[in-house]
């Protein structure tokens, strides 16, 4: 599968209004932008990240099929851990399965209050795993 992880604007402007479902964000200037679409070769878990000041970056929203989960506790972003030190882009930011992986652990453990619709949204992703992986033995 692919991850990725891709910019929902500033944290101050933006996360207080975050809710799952929601298609745009406020710039810095204070104008509207529609967020871009996920590539289609993502496939995988998509991870919605917002910029705190000093240039920290943080996971605020988890989507996966129909699964769509805000963060009560955003995580920070650590490049080292959560991307194999590569930096962000202006275009979505591809990470393996390792990666994301260890993002999802850190998000469940920062937000129990969310750890059924992870629990869910994660079971749902090892389903169409296994029915892949059965698929390519037929």
């Amino acid at each position: 599968m692919r991850h990725a992880y891709m910019y929902n604007g500033a944290f101050e402007k933006n996360y207080p209004a975050l809710r799952p479902g929601n298609t745009s964000y406020v710039s810095t200037e204070g104008d509207e932008r529609p967020l871009p679409d996920w590539p289609e070769k993502i496939d995988g878990i998509r991870v919605a990240y917002m910029e705190k000041s000093g240039k920290k970056f943080y996971a605020v929203r988890v989507q996966y099929d129909e699964h769509d989960i805000v963060l009560e506790n955003p995580v920070y972003v650590d490049p080292l851990k959560h991307m194999g030190n590569r930096r962000f882009s202006a275009e979505p930011t591809v990470v393996t399965d390792d990666e994301a992986s260890v993002l999802l652990d850190d998000i469940i453990r920062d937000n129990p209050e969310k750890q059924p619709e992870l629990a869910m949204m994660i079971n749902r992703i090892n389903q169409i795993r296994r029915d892949a992986r059965t698929k390519s033995e037929s």
